[in-house]
């Protein structure tokens, strides 16, 4: 599956993998009321680029990842904060303690669970009045534009599933799928999204090393992707100067689980 295979990369998904802006990370600490008293329950925390923060307000967590790779980076990274509990296990398949939590967390991972399960388990592992938190996040237009239209050629030679033409779309244009779930759902009020972009440049090698992060880069075959990621880094260095700047967009969802 392809969720998994951030598993086989996890010192490299932890080095690699852009952290959150402060601004949102304190926009969600504010809006769940995060503190020493909160519950928390994680999903998919990765290598804890999320949970690190979210730890330093003293709260309880306890943080449900897939890969036994990806789990252990995240203690080690977590090993000062002993109230930060790691597991190794399948969300849709873990099974719920009986206390709730005060609110469940979720960054750049909730479109791999199961949409029939995961608001409906989501609601479950919360009290009532409880949080659910979304961070989503998107490559938008923006950066170095450029780059990115010509990267399209080399994905078209290398990858025979990349639509042809593909570009790029504004921010403004971007509708998460995970937000209109929750739009529709009668388990949680009406949230109201809160967006960040953020700019990051990479050298070559930076790059290079973001995109062997990405599940749809690391499914092609060896050929195909040494291939891909070659043409890219000649392309940086050669047309770029060495470095491209990307523009992430992060969507902040929080809403509160409605009475029982």
């Amino acid at each position: 599956m392809l969720r998994e295979t951030f598993n086989e990369v996890a010192e490299l998904y932890d080095r690699a993998r852009p952290r959150y802006p402060a601004s949102l990370v304190e926009e969600l600490t504010r809006a769940t009321d995060l503190g020493p008293d909160s519950r928390v329950l994680e999903i998919g925390p990765g290598t804890g680029q999320l949970t690190l923060p979210l730890a330093e307000s003293g709260c309880r967590i306890t943080a449900v990842e897939l890969g036994d790779a990806m789990a252990q980076v995240a203690r080690r990274r977590l090993r000062g904060f002993p109230r930060v509990d790691v597991r190794v296990a399948d969300f849709e398949r873990w099974e719920l303690p009986d206390e709730p939590f005060d609110l469940v967390v979720c960054a750049t991972a909730f479109h791999w669970i199961d949409p029939a399960v995961r608001l409906v388990k989501t609601a479950r592992a919360l009290r009532p009045g409880g949080h659910l938190a979304l961070i989503l996040t998107e490559h938008v237009a923006g950066g170095t534009e450029d780059f990115f239209r010509l990267a399209q050629e080399c994905y078209e030679r290398w990858d025979p599933a990349t639509p042809p033409g593909l570009r790029l779309q504004p921010a403004s244009e971007i509708v998460f799928a995970e937000t209109s779930q929750l739009n529709g759902s009668d388990l949680f009020e009406t949230p109201v999204p809160v967006r960040v972009t953020q700019d990051i440049t990479y050298t070559a090698d930076q790059y290079i090393d973001v995109l062997l992060t990405y599940s749809g880069h690391r499914a092609l075959d060896a050929k195909a992707r040494q291939g891909l990621l070659t043409s890219l880094r000649q392309l940086i260095d050669t047309r770029f100067g060495g470095t491209v700047t990307k523009r992430y967009l992060h969507e902040l969802v929080v809403a509160a689980r409605t009475p029982e």
